[in-house]
């Protein structure tokens, strides 16, 4: 083989990989990233919110999903670092949220769910939650939330499920 055809060889060969290695980013990272959020109540019905570190923003905690982990998994996960408390049951389904632009990190699909907990408020993620505070229904903070958690919120209240 001369060397004209051996690079002919090799530039086939390194578009071939480099179509395989495009198809398989477009996969991972053109397909929108499943999450949760948790609208957590206490036994006293107030609900629970964190400042998030990121945007100094309320925030619902919640998180993406992990690999090889079901929704109910990464609800007590997200809520335990998050917030330090312990889910006791899922009470329902929000919704589900997907706008491409409902998180300006990247395109993900929100799976928002209701859910009694019991514990102590306290963080073990100090690097995400800037603070973590439990507030009645009717007095939850008003400034700008995280994302789409405001209307996640008002849905919850409004008493709707929702695919958004």
């Amino acid at each position: 083989m001369n060397i004209l055809a051996f690079l002919t060889s090799l530039l086939q060969s390194t578009r071939s990989l480099w179509h395989v290695g495009q198809t398989v980013l477009g996969i991972i990272f053109r397909h929108p990233i499943t999450g949760t959020s948790v609208i957590p109540i206490l036994p006293d019905g107030r609900i629970v919110l964190i400042r998030r570190s990121d945007d100094g923003c309320w925030s619902l905690p919640g998180g993406m999903v992990d690999w090889g982990e079901d929704i109910s998994s990464a609800v007590r996960r997200e809520l335990m670092e998050e917030t330090g408390l312990e889910l006791l049951k899922i009470r329902r389904l929000v919704g589900v949220y997907s706008a491409p632009d409902r998180d300006p990190r990247i395109h993900s699909i929100c799976i928002v769910v209701e859910a009694e907990v019991q514990g102590e408020m306290k963080p073990q993620d100090n690097l995400e939650v800037l603070e973590i505070q439990a507030f009645p229904p009717s007095s939850l903070p008003q400034p700008r939330m995280s994302h789409d958690h405001h209307r996640q919120l008002q849905d919850y209240l409004n008493g709707l499920t929702t695919l958004a």
